[in-house]
C-alpha cells in the first residue's frame, strides 16, 4: 500500500480535534436513467453499484484506523439509509458483488428489509471492531438539491469511515446529468484531489456500464 508516502500528512491531521474533510460538489455524470429504464434497473441502486465499485478503486478511501494503526481494507459492506413505514430512518446493509445484477438484487433486498423494520437495524453494533471498519456509509436525499450536510459524529478522532451523501438528480435532458454530492472522509487519508478522482472514476464506470 502507498500509505507510507502519506504517513506524515496523516500524523499531522490526526492531531486535530476534528480531522475530517467535507466537500459539497456537483458531479457531471453520463445520463444513465434511460439506460436503467430500458434494462429494468432502479437508478438509485445502479448509481450505488457504480459508486461502490469506484470507491474500491481509490486506495485513499479504503484506509482505516484499527487499534491505533492504519490498515487498508480490501472489501466493504454495501449500506445506505432508508425511510421505513413510520417515516423514520433505518439502515440497509448487504454484501457487495462486482457483478452488477447480483449487487443490485442484494441492495434491493436489503433496502426492503430495512424499510419493513420498525426497530433500528444494521447499526454495526453486531459486528466486531475489525468488521466495523469494513463499511462505507452512504445516504441519498432525493427530495433535496443538496449543498452541504453535517453528519452526527460520536468521536471525530475515530471517524475514519467515509460518508457519501447525494441529493436530487437534475431534470432529464441530453446525455449528461448533474448530481449533488457531499463527501466526508478523514483528511489524513483523503484530499480534495481524491474526491475529484473518485467522481472521475464514477463517471467512467457509468459510461462503461451504459456502453455495454
Amino acid at each position: 500500500m502507498n500509505f507510507e508516502y502519506r504517513r506524515d500528512r496523516f500524523e499531522s491531521f490526526n492531531q486535530y480535534a476534528n480531522p475530517l474533510l467535507n466537500l459539497g460538489v456537483t458531479a457531471s455524470l453520463p445520463e444513465f436513467r434511460p439506460f436503467c429504464k430500458a434494462n429494468g434497473l432502479p437508478p438509485f441502486h445502479f448509481l450505488l453499484y457504480c459508486l461502490c465499485m469506484s470507491v474500491a478503486e481509490v486506495e485513499n478511501f479504503n484506509y482505516r484506523l484499527l487499534d491505533g494503526e492504519v490498515v487498508k481494507i480490501d472489501w466493504f459492506y454495501g449500506g445506505y439509509t432508508v425511510i421505513n413505514g413510520d417515516n423514520n430512518l433505518n439502515y440497509a446493509r448487504f454484501d457487495i458483488s462486482a457483478d452488477r445484477n447480483a449487487f443490485i438484487a442484494s441492495s434491493v433486498q436489503a433496502g426492503a428489509e430495512a424499510k419493513a423494520s420498525r426497530v433500528l437495524i444494521n447499526t454495526g453494533r453486531d459486528l466486531d471492531p475489525a468488521h466495523r471498519k469494513h463499511n462505507l456509509y452512504t445516504t441519498c436525499m432525493p427530495w433535496l438539491d443538496l449543498r452541504a450536510i453535517e453528519h452526527p459524529i460520536y468521536d471525530y478522532r475515530d471517524a475514519d469511515i467515509p460518508l457519501i451523501a447525494w441529493g436530487r438528480f437534475s431534470e432529464l435532458g441530453g446525455d449528461r446529468m448533474s448530481v449533488p454530492f457531499c463527501i466526508q472522509a478523514h483528511h489524513g487519508f483523503v484530499d480534495g484531489y481524491h474526491v475529484h478522482l473518485l467522481l472521475a472514476k464514477l463517471a467512467e464506470r457509468i459510461a462503461a456500464e451504459i456502453a455495454q
